[in-house]
């Protein structure tokens, strides 16, 4: 396969992922997409089912966010000019997040497919960042090898591509986003969320002093993983039905759910796959019954 038709297989994942990923506010359907990956890895690439699960808290924690800062804005009752400023400060800054989620679900749908036909490309480097492309390749081959990972080698393939996110997707976003967000007490209550995911044990969180701050999101998010290896993967897969959000006929078989969605989604936007999504391979199963 020569560079340009690899060009135009990128171009034409990355336009499919782009109408996946949905809206704005399509938080649900990005934790679909988010599972789904999860799923045709075998379990073996764990930061899309943690992703999912970010997803669909963030949708609660919006709601909150928003109602409290209706309540707030009454500190600028004298002025409703100033009082609808300071809310569209706060609703920029809600999608912002939204943004960032939605751009984080595409980034990670491409990569994933893209490496798994073209991962021993020697050309792949020039479309996926060395290190996240050796831990995805390491994804594919323990599906091809019929050998679920390792917790330490899912945590690794995790860290690579929650670093790698970081760097590409969020911390320019959200620094941006933060300084935009001129309302102290707003900012306040929104830089320091209490991430309560399902998985996590009753009365447990995790807590952010400045989610602004790069560090604080790196340790938090690699507490996530430890908290999720702890409580199982099966458990952290099961829980996204806990949130009360996702579909019944979802819950009851995600697989043929998304090929569906997929189907419906990509037709409506006049967009045909590259391919039909092969079908989930018997070595994935057995790494997922592990």
């Amino acid at each position: 396969m020569s560079h340009c038709e690899m060009g135009d297989r990128f171009s034409v994942l990355h336009k499919e992922a782009r109408v996946l990923a949905g809206g704005l506010t399509d938080l649900a359907q990005r934790a679909i997409v988010y599972h789904s990956i999860y799923r045709e890895s075998g379990g073996n690439h764990v930061f899309p089912l943690i992703a999912a699960h970010g997803a669909l808290w963030a949708g609660g924690y919006f709601r909150y966010g928003l109602r409290l800062g209706s309540l707030l804005s009454w500190q600028y009752g004298w002025s409703g000019q100033v009082r609808r400023q300071k809310l569209k400060q706060l609703d920029d800054f809600a999608d912002a997040l939204r943004d960032i989620n939605r751009r984080v679900c595409i980034d990670t749908y491409v990569n994933f497919h893209f490496t798994r036909r073209f991962g021993d490309h020697p050309d792949a480097s020039n479309y996926v960042p060395p290190g996240l492309l050796r831990a995805l390749n390491t994804v594919h081959a323990a599906c091809s090898r019929r050998k679920p990972l390792t917790d330490e080698q899912r945590q690794k393939i995790f860290e690579a591509h929650f670093l790698h996110e970081q760097e590409t997707v969020v911390s320019d976003t959200l620094r941006t986003a933060s300084a935009a967000l001129n309302w102290p007490v707003a900012k306040l209550f929104a830089l320091r969320p209490q991430v309560k995911f399902a998985y996590l044990p009753d009365g447990e969180a995790i807590r952010f002093n400045n989610f602004a701050d790069k560090g604080q999101r790196i340790e938090n998010g690699m507490l996530a993983f430890e908290l999720a290896a702890s409580a199982g993967w099966q458990s952290v897969e099961q829980s996204l039905a806990k949130y009360g959000v996702l579909p019944r006929s979802f819950l009851a078989d995600p697989v043929d759910y998304f090929r569906r969605l997929r189907s419906e989604v990509l037709a409506s936007a006049g967009l045909e796959a590259i391919d039909a999504l092969p079908a989930q391979r018997p070595e994935c199963d057995l790494a997922m019954s592990r």
